[in-house]
Parts: structure tokens; C-alpha cells; sequence
């Protein structure tokens, strides 16, 4: 008898949380229970081997799949393949995509069995009525949340390959008490903490056996002040004992709670060893109040201003389009006021209808389309055109490209000037019209791109764009060669890179199998 917990990755470089922390609580099914991940974009038939390959000859055989809003077309896929040439393979779905709306979903109606909401304890106990009954079972089951204190944590099942090559994904708290409609932690009561004191004993086991790279999937990282600040001060013990070896923490924080004792602590990490994810998502706080988002916008501005002028912290903030009752206008408005603040990467994310999420609730009243594959993003709604729609999409990958990337520090200010969202909406509609392509465009040939807008369109002198982007182009020149300054180190790129792969993973869709 063998149990396999599998899904598929967004990347190699991620690892799953979620199976590992099921591994953990199986009891004495432990034994028998293994881990085997993998990566989205293999064929189906070549993962339906691997997983038969573990098979055991004329014994059974339960498979648990983690089912994510990026890898359910391909894992109904391998559940139907899996099924059709083994159907005795008894297979058990559990994760996000699977967690509502459970009768209307293809995947659901190939498996044995589902699993919503939490899968801690329940798959264990479903596994062991699979074994030894008693039967029929029933084929969806709600998930039991337990104590805190009853959920065994996963942190010593990161392997010694997973350390050195992949990002580790740690949690202080599960749950949200924000009650954001486009997100499914408004479904949550509260936040449940784990053991601050047991969860740091995990994390110094891990920095012992050479963990460097921390990426917390807490929702609200600084809602609660004290353990922020004991998890902080573990870092920063971190750095001081041995800054020649930093660590690197990526945190998700509210963005209008700040307060003055954060904020020493938040200073005392140097360049390179923390990031933030701060949603602000609107600034217009009409669309905040009817998607029940509670946000002090002056408070949050305030605070991303004084992180980007008197913090090292690495700002990663997120903006959505598409919400309910956010025009074209009154986005862009938003989006400006985001770039004057000075964050170091804006996320343009568009909206997405995560099942089970309560923004359902205004589809009537503001016409909302949603694509009905996954990833289920929005096409059209009652103040955005569907012509619009996809504008924005464009908008976003091109930002990703020149924005984000840092390639052209020193020429997005010209790209942008005193209308950011105008001059790169422009410059966007231009590459399109010019390209046909929002992906695979060479690097070359978009700086070639970007300098012709500059200098045919807004009329830039030509030596003010040849100056600007021979800077940018010199400083890829420096990092292709090897010729860095100490902030540029070999050590200060590998976090950066990793850093970047761990922001890779959608940051509220990357939650565990049992959340």
C-alpha cells in the first residue's frame, strides 16, 4: 500500500508547502506516504508513468493531487489519463480550485474523491476509511480545521536539494480577517497564528542546514506588531552574526499599518536581504468600499513613501485592474499616484474570478465577463470594454518587460514623464501595432523599439534617448560580464534572482493543499 501526495509547480524552483505539510500529519501512514512533484508543461503521459511507476504490485494505490488555479487544466488532464489506464488507482483531489463549486468541474467528476478547505487531518482519516473502511465513502468532504497547536509543521521535510536549489515557502499564520471580495481569504474568519516560539525553532533548523531564502505566504504579516517584530529580529540576529552569508525574508504586509516600532526594525535590514508585497490593489475608494476592502489610502501612501525613502526594503506593489465599478479613468489616476510614491516594481495585475470568491456577487449590476478557463480572467465589464480589456493586458506584459525588468531604469523616466499611465498605455498600443507580439520580443529589438517611440513619437531629442539608453544598455553590458560593484555581488544576484522566482508564484492563489 502507498500513498503519493503530487501536483504540478508553477517552476521547479517552487516547493510545494502544501504537500509537504499533509506528509507531516499522516500519522502512522507516514511511513508509506511519499512526496513526488512536478513542473506545469510536462506531457500528461509522462507524468501518468512516473506516478504508476510507484504503483505497488497488486496492492493500493491512493494518489492526492494539490489543485491550483495555474495547474487544474493540466491536472485534469493527467487525472483523466491516470484514470483511464488505471482505474483502480484511487485518487483524491484537494487545494483552492477544487474547494468550491465542486458540481460543475470535470476534474472533480473524474477523482474518487475531493477534498475543500483544509486538508490537515482529513486526508489522513480519509485515506486510512479508504484502506480499512468503512465504506461507501462519500466522494466530497469537508475539510476539518484543527487547533493550531494539533498541526504538526512540515519545515524538516524540505530536503537537503530543496535548501540549495528551491525557494521555501514558510507560513506564521494561516487565514485573513479582511474580507476582500477578489480574494478567497475573504471566505476566512480570522487569522489563526501558529506557535511564534516552535515556528522560529523551524526556521533556525532550517537556516542551520543552510536555508538562506525565506518566502513567508502569510496574508497580513504585520498584523500582529510583537510577532512581527520577534520574527524580524530573527533575521536581523541573522545578518549581524554573519553579513558576509545574508538571508533574504520576502513578506506580505497591510499597507496602511506601520507603525513607529516597524518601522526601526524594518531599518535595521540591509540592501538586499527583504522584500515586501503590498497590495494596495485601488485607491479609488469607491471600488474599495463595494469590494469590502478596508484601506486608509493616505496612510498607505504615507508608508510606501517612507519605505522607499528610508528603508532597503525591496517594494513590490500590486495593483488590480478590472474591479467593479474602477473605470479606465479613475485606474489610471490610481496607477499614477502608485509610480510618484517610487515603489521598485508595480505589479499590474488583472482581475481574476477565483472560484468561490464573493466578487461574483456584482455580476448583474456591473456586467461582469469572465473567461471561463482558467485562469479566469476578466474580458469585460460594465465601464471597460472588452477592446479596453485587453489593452490593459498588453499594458501589463509590456510594464513586466520594461518597467519591472530594470532594464531601462534610466529611460523609463523619459517613457513616463509627467502621464505615466497615458505615455505607457501610448507606448504600449505602439508596440502592439508595431509587433503584433506581447511575448518573445528580444531584447534588442524592444530597446530598439522603445528608443524609436521615444524619438519619433514623443519627439525626444535623439542625443537625450542615445544617452539614456546607452546607459541602460552599459549597465546589462556590466552585469553580462561579470564586472559588478559589491552591491552587485555574485551572492546579491543569486538572492535577487531567487527573489524573483519566489514572486513568481501568484502570491494569493499559493496557498497549500489544506488551505
Amino acid at each position: 500500500m502507498t500513498i503519493l501526495l503530487t501536483t504540478l509547480n508553477a517552476r521547479y524552483a517552487h516547493a510545494s508547502l502544501g504537500l509537504r505539510y499533509l506528509l507531516a500529519n499522516m500519522g502512522e501512514l507516514q511511513a508509506v506516504t511519499r512526496i513526488q512533484e512536478f513542473v506545469i508543461g510536462a506531457r500528461s503521459t509522462d507524468i501518468v508513468e512516473k506516478i504508476l511507476a510507484l504503483r505497488p504490485a497488486g496492492e493500493k494505490f491512493i494518489v492526492g493531487f494539490g489543485v491550483y488555479i495555474w495547474n487544474v487544466v493540466e491536472t485534469t488532464q493527467i487525472v483523466a489519463v491516470l484514470k483511464r489506464v488505471a482505474p483502480d488507482v484511487v485518487v483524491v483531489l484537494g487545494g483552492p480550485e477544487v474547494s468550491h463549486e465542486t458540481g460543475d468541474q470535470e476534474i472533480i467528476r473524474l477523482a474518487d474523491y475531493v477534498i475543500t478547505g483544509w486538508g490537515d487531518v482529513t486526508f489522513p482519516s480519509l485515506c486510512q476509511q479508504i484502506l480499512h473502511g468503512p465504506q461507501p465513502l462519500m466522494k466530497v468532504h469537508a475539510g476539518m480545521q484543527p487547533p493550531m497547536a494539533d498541526i504538526k509543521l512540515p519545515y524538516q521535510l524540505y530536503s537537503d536539494h530543496d535548501i540549495r536549489h528551491r525557494t521555501l515557502y514558510v507560513e506564521a499564520s494561516r487565514g485573513c480577517p479582511f474580507k476582500c471580495e477578489f480574494c478567497l481569504s475573504a471566505l476566512d474568519k480570522t487569522a489563526w497564528p501558529f506557535d511564534i516560539d516552535l515556528f522560529l525553532q523551524e526556521m533556525e533548523s532550517l537556516y542551520q542546514r543552510g536555508a538562506r531564502l525565506f518566502k513567508f505566504v502569510d496574508r497580513t504579516f504585520n498584523l500582529n506588531i510583537k510577532t512581527s517584530l520577534k520574527i524580524m529580529q530573527f533575521f536581523l540576529d541573522k545578518l549581524e552574526a554573519a553579513p558576509h552569508d545574508p538571508v533574504f525574508a520576502h513578506f506580505e504586509v497591510v499597507p496602511d499599518h506601520l507603525p513607529d516600532a516597524l518601522k526601526e526594525g524594518i531599518q535595521k535590514f540591509p540592501e538586499g536581504s527583504l522584500q515586501f508585497e503590498i497590495g494596495i490593489q485601488s485607491f479609488n475608494p469607491e471600488v474599495q468600499a463595494l469590494i469590502s476592502r478596508k484601506q486608509n489610502n493616505d496612510k498607505a501612501a504615507e508608508n510606501i513613501r517612507w519605505l522607499c525613502e528610508h528603508s532597503h526594503a525591496h517594494l513590490h506593489v500590486d495593483l488590480i485592474a478590472g474591479l467593479p465599478g474602477e473605470t479606465m479613468e479613475s485606474f489610471a489616476q490610481g496607477f499614477d499616484k502608485l509610480v510618484a510614491l517610487g515603489p521598485h516594481e508595480i505589479q499590474f495585475g488583472i482581475l481574476k474570478r477565483l472560484r468561490g470568491t464573493p466578487i461574483i456577487r456584482h455580476t448583474t449590476e456591473y456586467q461582469l465577463a469572465f473567461d471561463p478557463q482558467p485562469p479566469y480572467t476578466i474580458l469585460a465589464n460594465r465601464d471597460i470594454s472588452f477592446a479596453d480589456m485587453q489593452r490593459l493586458i498588453r499594458f501589463a506584459r509590456y510594464w513586466d518587460m520594461i518597467a519591472n525588468s530594470g532594464r531601462f531604469s534610466h529611460s523609463l523616466p523619459l517613457i513616463l514623464a509627467q502621464t505615466p499611465f497615458e505615455n505607457f498605455m501610448a507606448l504600449s498600443d505602439w508596440l502592439f501595432a508595431n509587433t503584433d507580439a506581447t511575448h518573445r520580443i528580444a531584447l534588442d529589438k524592444l530597446a530598439a523599439l522603445v528608443g524609436k517611440w521615444l524619438r519619433q513619437v514623443q519627439a525626444v531629442p535623439a542625443e537625450t534617448v542615445d544617452a539614456t539608453m546607452s546607459h541602460d544598455y552599459a549597465g546589462q553590458a556590466m552585469h553580462k560580464q561579470g564586472r559588478v560593484s559589491t552591491e552587485d555581488s555574485p551572492q546579491a544576484r543569486q538572492t535577487r534572482k531567487e527573489a524573483q522566482v519566489a514572486r513568481a508564484l501568484p502570491q494569493r492563489q499559493a496557498r497549500h493543499l489544506a488551505a
